[in-house]
């Protein structure tokens, strides 16, 4: 079973023999057939043998249902692949070609345009791993993150036998160890001038939750938009002249709505870091905790922020970052 990254086009394909003239593609997910989907091969391909594909990742990636998980164990569907070729047009007649059935897990994950066609969980590396992006600054590589003091966390990770798991650490750990024996460094970070920071919560690369933390000040705004038109206010009064009252406005104002935006700043990260602001600034999917009336809340944010100079020790000495969140929800309830 492969972990395919849905984000990207994933191609199943089917060696045909000579005189199939379609093939029918079934796709499953989560074991319930959802697609069907029948090609015809060229006729003047007929007698010749050939290739066709079939690209099942958006089909897949429709089922795939991303929500803020507070156990941050991956979420992923169950992908099966059926390649069948037949010598009639439209998927009929008698069966020529039966392969193998392919099943898959899908995830809500990205490969780069380097790293090739077909990209598969975790990209070149093997399990177990932690579902992170590494420290290819330390020698021999590591995973690290920083983390506030005295705060918990979960760090998403693979097992060997491709069991998707998410290690905890607690509020004092400065390391902590998965069920399969990899290390990830915790590094603490003291920022008692702004509480414990602002903590973003983001579907990265690999298509899992991970945890972003943003050290120092925290600034938050709100904008307003609405309509207008102009009224007529004039009365017209029996046995007197027409009037208007001065206190009724005509220029008239609705669907008044509005949004809040933070605008969070990292602190000083190590630069292999940079890494996990690019995920930040791709993902489709993310969270803020923060307070409301004095109870912790998450709610979904987008990044507002639309470009990033990607910083480094020699060029900036620290690596710093301010990014925009706007509030992925009208301020004033409107979901009916």
């Amino acid at each position: 079973m492969a972990n395919i990254a849905l984000r990207n086009p994933q191609f199943k394909y089917i060696d045909c023999s000579i005189n199939v003239k379609s093939v029918v593609c079934r796709l499953r997910i989560d074991g319930t057939l959802r697609y069907t989907i029948v090609k015809n091969l060229p006729t003047f391909l007929v007698a010749a043998t050939q290739t066709i594909n079939f690209d099942i990742a958006e089909l897949a990636r429709d089922y795939l249902e991303i929500e803020y998980y507070s156990n941050y164990v991956p979420q992923t569907v169950e992908i099966t692949t059926e390649l069948i070729s037949y010598d009639g047009l439209n998927g009929t007649g008698n069966e020529v070609d039966t392969p193998p059935t392919t099943t898959d897990k899908g995830f809500e994950a990205y490969g780069t345009f380097d790293e090739g066609a077909n990209p598969e969980v975790p990209f070149g590396r093997t399990a177990p791993t932690y579902l992170i992006p590494i420290n290819e600054d330390a020698t021999p590589d590591e995973f690290t993150i920083l983390a506030p003091n005295n705060t918990p966390g979960k760090i998403p990770g693979i097992t060997s036998l491709s069991g998707l798991i998410a290690t905890s650490y607690s509020g004092v750990d400065t390391s902590v160890t998965s069920v399969d024996g990899v290390v990830c460094n915790i590094k603490r970070i003291d920022c008692t001038k702004y509480g414990i920071g602002k903590k973003i919560i983001y579907i990265n690369k690999y298509g899992v939750q991970q945890d972003l933390w943003f050290f120092l000040k925290e600034t938050k705004n709100i904008t307003r938009t609405n309509e207008g038109y102009k009224s007529n206010t004039i009365t017209y009064p029996s046995a007197a002249a027409a009037t208007y009252n001065v206190k009724d406005a005509p220029n008239k104002v609705f669907n008044t709505q509005a949004k809040q935006t933070h605008t969070l700043s990292s602190g000083y990260y190590p630069e292999f870091a940079n890494q996990q602001f690019e995920e930040l600034l791709l993902s489709e999917y993310i969270w803020l905790s923060t307070q409301r009336k004095g109870t912790g809340v998450i709610i979904p944010v987008k990044v507002k922020t639309s470009n990033i100079a990607f910083k480094t020790q020699l060029n900036d000495r620290l690596v710093q970052y301010t990014i925009q969140f706007e509030e992925a929800f009208d301020y004033i309830n409107n979901i009916r």
